[in-house]
């Protein structure tokens, strides 16, 4: 097995359909049925006649398309719609069991696997904790997960799943000192192609992405994306990351790292100048929860189920909602987003106090000449960079980027 190489290298993934490149017929079928399948995603369900209107297709090439992919199961009916005149019209729906597709978020105190179908719903999961992640740990857990998974399928869904998306971090092997680990065991990151390396051991085609990247795309596929078109994300993990919006579509920039905020510049309590990661990152609870002699492990146990640990986690959350707070307004001078949305690795009730938190902490901020956005929970939660992971899949072969959507005719 070889984990040299590139880690940020291009995937092992069928032909992408290029909507600018040629059009014979073939390929302006595959991205019709796209364009299709794309908007009955973004829209829930839709009839023949709303398709047509929102893409400009024919009535009857639309039928055409309908009929295909509701004969491959990818489409299934709803109920008749009746309207005052006329015949009912029938919504079409995405078949949650038409696809699967994997997703692998790579944390650094943990990582998950998960089956994802066809809309986004989470049908299996697998979990595991780690000291401090390592690439050939994690490709044993990600190909022995896979094949412990498929177990509990029968051959038809085996044969539906589309591909593997891996969510993880870039550069690793810069985070030795704050995940607590030797150095020369994180530098193993320098040389290690993960994509590669479970690509070399599955029958599934690979993707990887940046970890704070998938977040953003899972939101923005899956949660309040349809109500937002521009938003600034930010992912409280081991380490805060983010994303951007623009558009409808995800701005990911020059190197795929757009919006990870972390290394926003912040003040602490201090009034020094540090960076927001420092501040409003999972890791500081635990170093807090160590200075008082709390067993910080429940933290990675499950993201949902976090006990209430009493004054350091108050601590921290005050800490980090005054940090977020700076991060929002820096961020909403530069773009004038209509969102800012927070999510991480915590439970529901967690989220709820940042964000309430972060709302108070916005108030004792100089807010002259800024555009404050709305302050929003994300929908996604924490699973979302492993949901983000297995969207990849889906989006190459099934549907389209977003920004497509964007330019909707009515």
């Amino acid at each position: 097995m070889s984990l040299t190489g590139d880690s940020r290298g291009g995937s092992t993934q069928p032909d992408v359909i290029d909507p600018s490149g040629g059009a014979n017929q073939t390929r302006v079928r595959a991205y019709n049925e796209r364009l299709v399948m794309s908007l009955v995603r973004r829209h829930g369900s839709l009839s023949k006649a709303d398709i047509a209107r929102r893409s400009g297709l024919s009535a009857q090439t639309v039928s055409v398309i309908m009929r295909a992919l509701e004969r491959d199961g990818l489409l299934i009916r709803g109920a008749p719609v009746r309207g005052r005149v006329g015949q009912p019209s029938i919504p079409m729906r995405l078949n949650p069991d038409a696809v699967y597709s994997f997703g692998v978020k790579i944390g650094r105190r943990s990582a998950d696997l998960v089956l994802m179908d066809f809309v986004g719903n989470i049908r299996l999961h697998l979990h595991q904790i780690h000291t401090y992640p390592l690439p050939e740990d994690l490709v044993t857990f990600i190909v022995g997960g896979i094949e412990k998974l498929e177990q509990q399928l029968a051959p038809e869904q085996r044969a539906r799943i589309a591909g593997v998306g891996i969510a993880t971090p870039f550069e690793l092997w810069n985070w030795a000192e704050e995940v607590g680990a030797p150095r020369e065991e994180m530098d193993r990151w320098r040389d290690a192609n993960l994509q590669a390396a479970v690509a070399a051991q599955t029958r599934h085609p690979v993707f990887l992405q940046n970890d704070g990247t998938s977040a953003c795309g899972a939101e923005l596929a899956f949660g309040v994306g349809s109500s937002y078109p521009d938003f600034v994300y930010f992912y409280i993990g081991s380490f805060i990351g983010g994303g951007i919006v623009l558009n409808s579509a995800l701005f990911s920039g020059r190197t795929g790292t757009a919006g990870a905020v972390g290394p926003l510049p912040v003040s602490g309590k201090d009034g020094k100048s540090t960076q927001l990661l420092k501040i409003a990152s999972v890791f500081v609870l635990e170093n807090l929860l160590r200075e008082r002699g709390i067993d910080p492990q429940p933290l990675w146990y499950s993201a949902d189920d976090w006990i209430d640990f009493g004054e350091p986690l108050e601590i921290w959350i005050q800490d980090t909602a005054y940090a977020l707070a700076q991060a929002v307004v820096s961020s909403a001078s530069i773009i004038d987003f209509s969102a800012a949305v927070i999510d991480g690795g915590f439970p529901a009730w967690v989220r709820a106090r940042i964000l309430a938190a972060t709302r108070r902490a916005l108030q004792t901020l100089d807010l002259q000449g800024v555009t404050v956005p709305d302050l929003v929970e994300g929908a996604v939660g924490s699973h979302a960079r492993a949901i983000g992971g297995a969207s990849l899949p889906l989006f190459s072969r099934y549907l389209l980027d977003t920004n497509v959507l964007f330019k909707e005719l009515s």
